[in-house]
């Protein structure tokens, strides 16, 4: 007895499909799917989830010191001239950041093994432009305090009906 449903692909294929699955029902909170699928990415899902809110807060404030160019009133850098040579003048700034902490950096990349890139198009006047979605930050910043209180079941599997084609069941996957 295997611990996981094959789909009727192999296994490479199966991998693939479930870590799309996953990672489009994390960037758009539902999907419709076949019931087998849904319940195959639900594990994942849950997972990634439970392992952003465990991280959470596990983060440390570190001061660094930071070069930043000098700029005038017109926003352009100030130059001065130094043995024949314009140069950039800089101020010393001190700043505070957010660092993660080994078991945070370790757990975003494991989310990262699972997670595929997303990338979306915005139409900006005649131009598009590609904009990168950054899903890791988008479990740690909008998924984990919202199911901070909860403890585990964070989708739900709602039946919808028998496809047309092939009579299997299709669900709507959602998070809760």
């Amino acid at each position: 007895m295997s611990n996981y449903r094959k789909l009727g692909r192999t296994s490479s294929q199966r991998k693939a499909m479930i870590r799309s699955l996953v990672t489009q029902i994390l960037m758009h909170g539902s999907i419709k799917t076949t019931e087998a699928r849904a319940k195959e990415a639900r594990k994942d899902v849950e997972k990634l989830i439970a392992l952003a809110i465990r991280e959470v807060d596990n983060v440390e404030e570190v001061t660094i010191r930071a070069k930043v160019a000098k700029k005038d009133k017109d926003g352009k850098r100030i130059k001065e001239v130094v043995d024949g040579k314009k140069k950039t003048v800089y101020d010393e700034v001190e700043k505070k950041i957010k660092k993660d902490k080994p078991s945070r950096l370790h757990a975003r990349r494991q989310m990262l093994e699972i997670l595929y890139p997303v990338s979306t198009f915005e139409k900006e006047g005649k131009k598009k432009s590609k904009k990168q979605i950054d899903l890791v930050a988008k479990l740690f910043n909008e998924y984990a305090p919202r199911y901070k209180d909860r403890k585990g079941g964070y989708t739900r599997i709602v039946k919808i009906g028998q496809r047309v084609g092939d009579q299997a069941m299709e669900v709507l996957f959602e998070l809760v």
